[in-house]
């Protein structure tokens, strides 16, 4: 692990935080209101999970690999394969939809704005582990001879 690794500031945490949660709430609300089939809007929804999950997890697998954690290579590029697919299909069920411009332009920019989001928290997440200090990370004491588990004072 990498122990030079800097925390990020409070601005930067709040304001993933902020892309994360408006991407995805605008997304959701343009759902509730959109005049769709519940079918249209349940693949909209999972490609919206589908693409912050893959997008979290090629985050953390290029991280992986940049500190020297093991990744395959067949894991890395499903977890590549799996951003492109969902970024693929927001694009063609926006593509053949019956939406106005605007509506499609609505979706596609609230998806890449979650996206983003759910990239930056997944980092200022690592980035504040990472900046812990280690003795959080030391393992419990043995457990006392009466069975109690014993405390690091004891």
């Amino acid at each position: 692990m990498n122990q030079h690794t800097p925390q990020p500031s409070f601005a930067f945490v709040a304001t993933s935080w902020a892309a994360l949660l408006a991407g995805f709430i605008a997304f959701l609300v343009g759902l509730f209101n959109a005049d769709m089939q519940l079918n249209e809007r349940g693949y909209y929804f999972t490609v919206l999970v589908y693409g912050l999950f893959a997008a979290v997890s090629v985050q953390k697998s290029v991280r992986d690999r940049l500190e020297g954690i093991p990744v395959t290579g067949i894991y890395y590029g499903l977890c590549w394969v799996s951003v492109l697919l969902a970024v693929l299909l927001l694009g063609v069920g926006l593509f053949n939809a019956t939406l106005a411009l605007s509506e499609k332009g609505f979706y596609g920019m609230s998806f890449a704005l979650a996206l983003f989001g759910a990239i930056a928290v997944q980092k200022n997440t690592r980035d504040l582990h990472a900046a812990r200090p280690q003795a959080a990370d030391a393992p419990l004491a043995p457990a006392r001879d009466d069975g109690a588990p014993a405390r690091q004072d004891d």
